[in-house]
């Protein structure tokens, strides 16, 4: 019985912490990633054209810099604006498979796990799409999604062809929604 119990509150903690997160029955999905990925050619500056709801990112003007380490690993710089303060975090990303490239992890701390970050297209000059999910207890999954840009927006074309690579792939995007980048140059 205690076992019960202490497994119904974990899980009801774990829902409250993914509240606006994205959670699905069942493990996570497993998306084709972009063929022949190129870390190098992948560097550089992306912004936060549209996301699936996410608890770590509260501000407007996300955008995320990607600094080569080494053949295989990036420095990864994210900022957002929040309450009128930009916020920094920076953190490494890892090519997790020398065989599929496009299936980088990321981590914001030494404490933290690193989480994958799957590059599921990438054009390099003009957009991309990334897919990263997280299993909660083999029972149900939670997604994050991004529709990347080089500029701060993006052709509904391209965002309409970025949402049909996630549905080919089984991924909801019916929750995606615009991030915010206007007045990204003003802070208080």
């Amino acid at each position: 019985m205690e076992v019960q119990v202490c497994f119904v509150l974990s899980l009801v903690t774990v829902l409250f912490v993914v509240e606006a997160q994205v959670p699905h029955w069942g493990s996570c999905p497993e998306p084709s990633t972009q063929p022949a990925f190129n870390l190098k050619q992948f560097m550089g500056r992306w912004f936060e054209v549209a996301k699936l709801p996410a608890q770590f990112e509260k501000g407007r003007c996300i955008e995320t810099n990607f600094t080569l380490m080494t053949d295989t690993s990036a420095r990864v710089q994210s900022s957002e604006i929040l309450k009128g303060e930009v916020r920094r975090i920076e953190g490494t990303a890892v090519i997790e498979d020398q065989k599929n490239p496009a299936k980088l992890s990321i981590s914001f701390s030494y404490i933290l796990p690193y989480t994958p970050y799957w590059i599921l297209y990438t054009d390099y000059v003009h957009s991309a799409v990334v897919y990263s999910c997280t299993d909660i207890l083999r029972i149900f999954h939670v997604d994050f999604a991004w529709i990347l840009g080089r500029s701060r927006t993006l052709p509904e074309s391209t965002i309409q062809c970025a949402k049909e690579i996630f549905m080919k792939n089984r991924i909801d995007v019916s929750r995606m929604m615009a991030s915010s980048q206007s007045d990204c140059y003003r802070t208080t």
